[in-house]
């Protein structure tokens, strides 16, 4: 609920922040300052704008609360919700340097184009976040909408990052998880391949675009030609005079044209970046099973031994074995003793195996959930990425025809 758009008490987990807040990226700024290590840098930062949503529908239209972040800083605050949400598809951030670019489009992070379309890609992030189920109602992305001072010691005092270092370790390792969830193996395989068919749909739209704004620029040449013909014609000058400007018209737009067609890739890069995300839900599946089997697997041991002990049979060939052979057997106190260390290494083994248990379900359980959820996002999203596409592509077409037909116009008309 919010208090006069100011204060904030708690967005009920599951309702999306979006109903109460109006959120938005408004502009960017390129900036100089001084970084970490005292060198000049320049930097791009962006204005965050929110305001509660019921002042919009009441006719009201208040000042909205604005504050400025780096790109740094959603960074940050995308680190944090992966590793405090390890279950969910975390919306990914636009790229920090420009992939997948035609030779006309500047790689470079500072160009106005580039900087215009990662605002727009910010924006949609802060939305994506805003109207997820379970990111929307965190206390951290709350403030980091709505307090520029002491944003990120807030964040640090959460501890996420000693979660993250201690996960990243496992991570590293390649687990030999013996009972993996296949489900989820077919996930991570999916997102693989969804990983792999967007970056070949990429590929082939750069070299379109190159190919294209070569094949419209071209076209200028026929208006340059007309233009020189139309001067030593009489009675057909005016005409070839015509039809060149309408050539040069059509050379011309095709800037515009890619310009749009840059925001369709956009769209497509996103899910490139989400089956990343797709697949980190499954390696953490992965790594919460592999804690469960190598408890399980403690567990056995410690009951294997506690047998041996009783029994005074060694069943596999160990050091210890070998040590009591050549200096003689423990005394009954001894044994005594470490069964009972054992007796109480096993109840707290049983403990945590019932305790990973536990947390591997309820992982499972609230993962596929917003699996399921993502999946339909992404259908209808990459189905309306398509269709605009094609839209865009058709009135490409019509613009050319319009344009030859103008021109046949203007040749009739000699």
């Amino acid at each position: 609920q919010f208090l006069g758009g100011l204060g904030f008490v708690m967005v009920e987990k599951g309702t999306s922040l979006l109903k109460m807040m109006e959120i938005s990226v408004a502009e960017a700024e390129k900036r100089t300052g001084k970084n970490a290590v005292n060198m000049q840098e320049t930097y791009t930062v962006y204005l965050i704008e929110t305001r509660p949503v019921d002042a919009a529908s009441e006719g009201t239209n208040p000042v909205p609360d604005s504050l400025w972040r780096r790109y740094s800083e959603f960074e940050l605050l995308r680190n944090y919700l992966l590793v405090t949400y390890p279950f969910s598809v975390v919306p990914p951030l636009p790229e920090k340097r420009a992939e997948f670019v035609w030779h006309k489009l500047s790689a470079d992070n500072m160009d106005p184009d580039f900087v215009e379309r990662r605002r727009v890609g910010l924006e949609n992030f802060l939305l994506r976040v805003a109207s997820h189920p379970d990111l929307s109602s965190d206390k951290i992305f709350y403030s980091f909408l709505t307090e520029e001072n002491g944003w990120k010691e807030t964040v640090f005092e959460t501890g996420f990052q000693a979660k993250a270092d201690s996960r990243l370790k496992a991570l590293n390792a390649t687990f030999r998880v013996k009972n993996p969830d296949k489900r989820f193996a077919e996930m991570k395989h999916y997102g693989d391949e969804l990983q792999s068919v967007i970056s070949q749909l990429l590929r082939v739209r750069a070299r379109a675009a190159d190919r294209l704004y070569g094949v419209y620029k071209v076209h200028g040449n026929y208006g340059r030609v007309f233009s020189e013909w139309s001067a030593i014609e009489k009675e057909m000058g005016d005409g070839l005079q015509s039809a060149g400007h309408h050539m040069d018209a059509y050379a011309a737009s095709v800037d515009d044209i890619l310009e749009e067609e840059e925001h369709y890739a956009d769209q497509l890069k996103e899910y490139l970046f989400y089956a990343d995300a797709l697949r980190a839900v499954c390696r953490k599946h992965e790594l919460t099973q592999y804690e469960l089997e190598m408890a399980a697997q403690d567990l056995t041991s410690k009951k294997q031994q506690r047998e041996e002990l009783a029994t005074g049979t060694i069943r596999t060939f160990s050091l210890k074995g070998m040590t009591s052979k050549l200096f003689g057997q423990e005394t009954p106190e001894q044994r005594e003793a470490k069964v009972k260390m054992l007796e109480t290494q096993i109840e707290e083994g049983e403990e945590l195996v019932k305790e990973r248990n536990t947390e591997c379900e309820e992982f499972v359980k609230s993962a596929w959930v917003d699996i399921e959820r993502f999946k339909e996002q992404k259908d209808h999203d990459l189905r309306e990425a398509l269709i605009s596409y094609a839209i865009m592509q058709i009135s490409m077409c019509k613009k050319g025809i319009q344009v030859w037909n103008n021109a046949k116009e203007c040749f009739s008309k000699m």
